[in-house]
């Protein structure tokens, strides 16, 4: 599949680790193409094996780990969708810490927070973790945009041979995932609450959290509702973005806002169809945002991520924090790129060192001092990922 070949960094990046850790773990979402840049990085290594843990005949094979494992010795082996076999970890680090070698397992997670925790604590100091998202804007390019923004990046939807096709796609993605993944991982939620839930996030998508709003709504308690979430989360189907609250002499929203992280199964869940759809919609200007606070927080992964908000209405879409330095952001899916009064107060308030105003535009400029307007590739070549 041809849009794989533009993740030549990730394969370095894969590579390098490989190189320097007994074993490696790629994270992310199903579809995402975590078994396909394994493959991909396999075939680069003279002797390595790949097995489906998710294959009954594959799961016979590893009936005695520990001899199977000895039989491959010199092999790279790879465990996709390791999460279906917790057990293996424990066997893992004897066997790692036996060999004494780089590259030894390749190992690949549709699960992220209990995942990350059970195999750091077990393979703490063995172990380094590579993220793996749907196709970002920097892989499929800025004049792609709108076909990315549209479909999202999962490789299927994206590379679709129409935006039908890529629908069709999205919504047996969503199907699946909630019929078949979510019990697979061993969560008892029925498929059809669940999907309410989800298509709930969707129209409600950049809000700050309620859970008694929502657990009213589903007829269920704040504390099911917040487990729902975490879930979508340790899924990587949302992000949740925690509130900026260093300035205590202001009255702030401390609630987080919530993201589904990929546009394109946000537009399936609302039924949007096409960018005609989407520009006379009226999740136009928050679909934007998502897109660009997705982007961001993906390549950025080593600032630290907010927003800002008062009760009174001053707000920042997005705000990045680093070693002291604080990027406050605004996101506007108008060429115009408009500001009102609650950007300039917030940059005040939170005494931001740089400020942009991200958009849909081909230049960038200032329109102050400190603070220009550009669109997000231009943002992101900025600063120099």
């Amino acid at each position: 599949m041809q849009g794989f070949l533009k993740r030549t960094d990730l394969l370095k990046k894969l590579k390098t680790l490989l190189a320097n850790y007994p074993a490696v773990a790629l994270l992310g979402a199903r579809q995402v193409g975590k078994s396909t840049l394994a493959k991909e990085i396999l075939t680069q290594f003279k002797n390595s094996i790949y097995l489906d843990l998710e294959l009954p005949r594959e799961w016979n094979k590893l009936s005695d780990p520990e001899a199977f494992f000895e039989f491959h010795e010199q092999k790279l082996v790879c465990l996709d969708e390791i999460q279906l076999k917790p057990n293996l970890f424990q066997i893992l680090r004897g066997v790692i810490d036996q060999r004494k070698r780089m590259g030894q397992f390749l190992i690949l997670g549709s699960a992220g927070r209990d995942f990350i925790q059970q195999s750091s604590q077990t393979l703490a100091g063995r172990i380094a973790f590579l993220d793996i998202t749907p196709f970002h804007v920097q892989e499929t390019g800025n004049n792609l945009f709108y076909k990315h923004w549209l479909r999202g990046g999962y490789p299927l939807s994206f590379l679709s041979q129409s935006d039908s096709l890529s629908l069709e796609w999205r919504y047996n993605y969503i199907r699946t995932f909630l019929e078949r993944d979510i019990p697979q991982l061993g969560f008892n939620i029925p498929a059809k609450t669940l999907e309410r839930f989800w298509t709930l996030l969707a129209h409600s998508q950049g809000q700050t959290l309620n859970n008694s709003k929502l657990g009213k709504i589903l007829g269920k308690s704040s504390h099911t509702i917040r487990s729902y979430i975490d879930i979508l989360e340790q899924t990587f189907i949302i992000r949740v973005l925690k509130p900026y609250i260093k300035n205590e002499k202001k009255r702030l929203v401390k609630s987080p806002k919530l993201y589904i992280r990929d546009t394109g199964l946000l537009h399936a869940l609302l039924n949007i169809q096409t960018n005609d759809d989407l520009f006379s919609h009226p999740i136009y200007g928050i679909s934007f945002e998502s897109y660009v606070v997705e982007n961001i927080c993906y390549h950025l992964k080593n600032w630290n991520s907010y927003f800002y908000r008062t009760s009174s209405g001053t707000e920042l879409d997005l705000v990045l924090e680093k070693a002291g330095k604080v990027i406050a952001i605004e996101i506007k899916a108008s060429t115009t790129a408009k500001t009102d009064r609650g950007f300039w107060k917030g940059i005040e308030d939170i005494k931001a060192d740089e400020k942009y105003i991200i958009a849909p535009i081909k230049d960038t400029y200032p329109i102050q001092k400190n603070v220009k307007v550009t669109n997000l590739s231009h943002f992101l070549n900025s600063m120099k990922l």
